[in-house]
């Protein structure tokens, strides 16, 4: 991996990461470097999917549905110093200020998308899950596709901000958003386009 030194008593920054020059996608949380792995043909799927519903909804509405890979810097900083950028699966961005530069999301976007894979669920459902919380991702989409879970496929676990909490409700029919009145998310649907 040209240009990635691993640092063992220091943070990797959002300055540090723009300077590498792999082909591999990686994230920062927390100032920790996570390589990313390729996703499935399933996650894929269902991620065109759902962006395919959103954006249908989104259309002719202020709001912009941004797919992975795109960063996103929940805590962004002038100098770049910021130790966290993430590169959800899908994020719906109501601020257009937060797209102002073209590169990246400069704070927390409305609503973030991860759907689990084998190699992300852990840090999807714990450590990107208190990232989101603390920068105040006002809603939060767990997507099992059946891959972590194969007895609830397709799930979704909405958790919503409230009070700096997320409220945590899982569906298996239809999702609606609190963030997107109106948008409602039919499972049934994607399952049968699978």
């Amino acid at each position: 991996m040209p240009n990635l030194v691993y640092k063992l008593d220091e943070e990797y920054t959002y300055a540090d990461y723009l300077s590498w020059e792999v082909k591999d996608r990686y994230e920062i949380i927390n100032g920790v470097a996570y390589a990313m792995a390729s996703p499935t043909v399933l996650h894929q799927e269902i991620s065109r999917e759902l962006m395919s519903f959103i954006g249908g909804f989104l259309n002719g509405k202020p709001c912009r549905v941004i797919a992975a890979p795109f960063d996103v810097r929940l805590f962004p900083e002038e100098d770049s110093s910021d130790t966290t950028v993430v590169q959800p699966d899908i994020l719906v961005v109501c601020d257009s200020e937060k797209l102002s530069d073209g590169k990246a999301c400069k704070g927390a976007p409305d609503l973030v998308i991860e759907i689990l894979s084998r190699s992300s669920a852990i840090i999807d459902r714990n450590v990107k899950f208190e990232k989101y919380r603390q920068a105040g991702v006002k809603e939060y989409w767990i997507v099992n596709a059946g891959i972590v879970d194969p007895e609830n496929a397709i799930e979704v676990m909405v958790n919503v901000l409230t009070n700096g909490q997320y409220i945590s409700t899982v569906y298996r029919d239809k999702v609606p958003s609190s963030v997107l009145p109106g948008l409602v998310i039919d499972l049934g649907t994607i399952k049968a386009s699978l």
